[in-house]
C-alpha cells in the first residue's frame, strides 16, 4: 500500500482559482493522498465551490475558521488534522504537474530522506507561464537554508514520520521558511531538490510576495524573533540575506527555452 501524502491548504477569497488548483492534485499519477483546505475565513464562493467538489471526492476535506487568522494558522489547522507520513504544501492558486508526488515520494523513500523540493515555474495570475523558472539547489543544509529560502513552500515535502508534525509561527509572512528551517534542523541529512519542474508558482499583482523589499522586514523578524539572534547577529544575518538574494540565488533562475 503507497504512503499516505497529506496535502495542506490554506484558502483566502480564491474562488477564481481554487478549482484549478484541486484539479492539479485530482489529476497526481499517485493517487494516495488527502487534500485538507482549511479556509481563513473567505468571503466569497470559494468554500462553495471546495464544499461541491468534496462532494465528488472524499480525499478532499475543507475546514473553516471563524475569523481571519492568516495562512499560518490556516495551514497549521490542516497539519493537526493530517494523517498522512508525507506532509506537502500547496496554497489555493498554486499548481502541481501530474507527477509530482510520484516522483517526490519515490525519491523520499529510496534515498532515505526527510525533506525534498522540487524546481518550479513561474506563472502570471492567468497561468500564463513566465520565461523562467526557479532550479532546486541539489542538496541543501540548515546553514545554506539561514542565508536564503531556497525550498518553494509549493514543492515542499517533509516525512512525519521521521521529523514528527512540524508547525509554522504565526508571522504574516515567511512562516514557511520557518517550517523548513526547522525540518532541517531535526533531519539527520541535508534537504534534496529535485531537478525536475513539478509545480507552477503564481504570482499575483499586489501581493506581499511580489514586493522583496517590503519582505525584509519579516526576513528579519525571522532571525530576530524566530530563531532569537540577537539585534546585531539578525541584521548580519539580513546583510548575509541581501547579498544571497541578489548574487546567489540568480544562477538558479533559469530562462525557459524556446
Amino acid at each position: 500500500m503507497p504512503q499516505m501524502v497529506s496535502i495542506i491548504t490554506a484558502s483566502y477569497n480564491v474562488e477564481q482559482y481554487i478549482e484549478e488548483t484541486i484539479a492539479s492534485v485530482q489529476s497526481q499519477t499517485y493517487q494516495n493522498w488527502e487534500m485538507l483546505i482549511t479556509d481563513d475565513a473567505s468571503t466569497d464562493n470559494t468554500c462553495k465551490i471546495v464544499e461541491e467538489i468534496a462532494k465528488k471526492d472524499s480525499r478532499i476535506k475543507l475546514y473553516r475558521l471563524e475569523q481571519n487568522s492568516g495562512p499560518a494558522a490556516a495551514r497549521n489547522h490542516s497539519i493537526e488534522k493530517a494523517k498522512g507520513r508525507f506532509i506537502a504544501f500547496l496554497d489555493a492558486d498554486d499548481l502541481w504537474y501530474s507527477e509530482k508526488l510520484t516522483i517526490q515520494v519515490k525519491i523520499m523513500i529510496e534515498q532515505h530522506i526527510s525533506i525534498s523540493y522540487t524546481s518550479y515555474q513561474h506563472i502570471d495570475e492567468t497561468g500564463t507561464e513566465l520565461n523562467y523558472f526557479l532550479q532546486a539547489i541539489p542538496s541543501l543544509s540548515y546553514s545554506k537554508l539561514l542565508k536564503n529560502n531556497y525550498i518553494g513552500n509549493l514543492t515542499g515535502m517533509y516525512d512525519a514520520s521521521k521529523l514528527k508534525k512540524i508547525y509554522q509561527p504565526n508571522l504574516k509572512k515567511r512562516q514557511d521558511w520557518c517550517l523548513w528551517l526547522e525540518a532541517l534542523k531535526r533531519s539527520d541529512k541535508p534537504a534534496v531538490g529535485i531537478q525536475k519542474v513539478l509545480a507552477k508558482y503564481r504570482i499575483r499583482i499586489g501581493s506581499l510576495s511580489s514586493n522583496k523589499f517590503k519582505l525584509l522586514k519579516y526576513n528579519f523578524l525571522v532571525y530576530h524573533q524566530y530563531l532569537k539572534l540577537g539585534f546585531l547577529n539578525s541584521l548580519f544575518y539580513l546583510l548575509v540575506f541581501i547579498l544571497e538574494y541578489f548574487i546567489v540565488r540568480p544562477k538558479y533562475i533559469i530562462k525557459n527555452r524556446t
